[in-house]
């Protein structure tokens, strides 16, 4: 697999900027290794778009990626109260009832 460029939005950007230097290089030291492994072990899919969440510290970073051309794009970078507000949340699977059982009416 060959390296991947990372982008990061302008909103991304500002959101870093907000964020205590101390988490603010381990956020950072985050997102660099995401040019050779995209998915890395604990990355996460979110429902609502073809987009990603891996984590550091109470941090979340949200990004999408682009295998045929090869580009990450980082969308959003925030406290993990706060980063889900209004936009995507990660995929969550709820067990079915099988045959029948378990079903309210």
């Amino acid at each position: 697999m060959g390296k991947y460029r990372v982008l990061i939005r302008r909103s991304a950007a500002d959101e870093l900027g907000s964020i205590p230097k101390k988490d603010l290089r381990r956020i950072v030291e985050r997102i660099r290794p995401l040019e050779d492994d995209p998915r890395p072990h604990g990355c996460e899919k979110l429902s609502a778009q073809e987009r990603y969440r891996i984590r550091q510290g109470d941090y979340r970073i949200v990004y999408s990626i682009a295998d045929a051309g090869k580009t990450i794009e980082v969308f959003k970078v925030g406290h993990r109260s706060e980063i889900y507000k209004g936009s995507c949340r990660p995929i969550t699977r709820k067990p079915g009832p099988r045959n029948g059982i378990g079903e309210t009416q």
